[in-house]
């Protein structure tokens, strides 16, 4: 039921209706120059709210609606990291829109946001930003919260990040572990990515009983959680349980470097004294001053990984052989990842053929 009054100089709609308990509510706007006006605004929020629960939904702060949307729809249906990153979206939301209300929410608004967000952020999280503000948004259209789409034809822009290497050249990569001390933590965490090729959760996964030093292997069948501090998990696919062969060098630096550290049994030999395991983001910092030392160009640490294997490959190892070094799941994920070195290393192959034949057929 819907009623009209004045109240001093403007008109105000009052609409009763029934709650989910079914209990009488009432619905309040003032304001209006004319009862026209009222008339038009009230028959407005009836039309797009039929059961008029909804408009005050629309109450409720974006970032507020937001927590609630993640943690029902997503808190168990994702994985613990991919949750963490809508966790992020939420602080990043609870800056860009602070109190503001679902209803209150414009195209306007929502793009000013995204381009502010934009002006410290990369294109790509930005994006990532704005798909997972725009799904809970899109439910919340479903539920007749909000009339129209804030998000629809949303531009994404971002600040232009400084051109990465992906890997080192042969030149670089031999100073780099030359000039390790690996008796420092982080600098022998640097190396056995640089010699091995293992991922990081790999590397400071290790324990004592993971290292066959006389045979020259490592043992890998498990990494240790850096990010949430869980301890170990499992590896990142059952292909990735394998023997990595090292080289004489990395055996004596392996051997010198538990020589003057102690750990137990099931500890990692990486793990500092409070026993504390670098995140990523200190060893990819780590790495990146002892590159600007020797002045090679900055990689990620994960690029180690990918120096290893193009080294190998260019000196000739087969893809086969570096996929099982790698862990991969199969030889077709190491042939799309490293395609761009092995048409370069066919076109050599080619010469190599037509060589071979010529000294033949002469």
């Amino acid at each position: 039921m819907v009623s009209y009054q004045k109240r001093g100089n403007v008109w105000q709609y009052e609409i009763s209706y029934k709650d989910a308990d079914g209990k009488y509510k009432k619905l309040r706007k003032s304001g209006f120059t004319r009862k026209s006006d009222a008339i038009l605004a009230a028959s407005k929020i009836q039309s797009e709210h039929p059961n008029l629960k909804t408009a005050k939904a629309g109450s409720e702060s974006l970032v507020s609606y937001y927590e609630r949307w993640i943690k029902t729809y997503k808190q168990n249906a994702v994985s613990p990291i991919t949750y963490n990153k809508y966790q992020n979206t939420a602080k990043h939301a609870r800056k860009l829109f602070g109190s503001l209300k679902l209803k209150g929410l414009t195209k306007l608004t929502y793009q000013e946001k995204l381009n502010e967000f934009a002006k410290t952020h990369a294109r790509r999280t930005v994006s990532c930003l704005h798909k997972q503000l725009r799904a809970c948004i899109l439910e919340a259209m479903d539920e007749h919260i909000i009339a129209s789409d804030p998000t629809r034809k949303a531009v994404i822009t971002g600040r232009s990040l400084p051109k990465m290497s992906k890997t080192l050249n042969y030149n670089d990569w031999a100073k780099l572990i030359t000039h390790l001390d690996t008796d420092q933590i982080d600098e022998m965490t640097i190396y056995l990515a640089a010699v091995t090729g293992m991922r990081y959760g790999e590397i400071v996964g290790l324990t004592i009983n993971d290292l066959d030093l006389q045979a020259g292997i490592i043992n890998i069948n498990k990494t240790w959680d850096y990010k949430y501090k869980t301890g170990f998990m499992k590896t990142k696919t059952s292909t990735s349980n394998r023997k990595v062969s090292i080289d004489n060098t990395t055996i004596h630096r392996l051997s010198h470097y538990l020589s003057i550290h102690y750990f137990e049994q099931d500890q990692p030999i990486l793990m500092d004294k409070n026993h504390h395991v670098l995140v990523s983001a200190e060893i990819n910092n780590a790495l990146t001053a002892k590159l600007r030392v020797l002045s090679i160009p900055r990689i990620t640490f994960h690029g180690l990984r990918h120096t290893h294997a193009s080294i190998l490959l260019y000196r000739g190892v087969s893809v086969l052989s570096v996929s099982r070094r790698l862990g991969h799941s199969n030889i077709t994920t190491t042939q799309s990842t490293y395609l761009h070195i092995i048409k370069e290393l066919e076109s050599q192959d080619k010469n190599k053929i037509i060589s071979i034949l010529n000294d033949t057929l002469k």
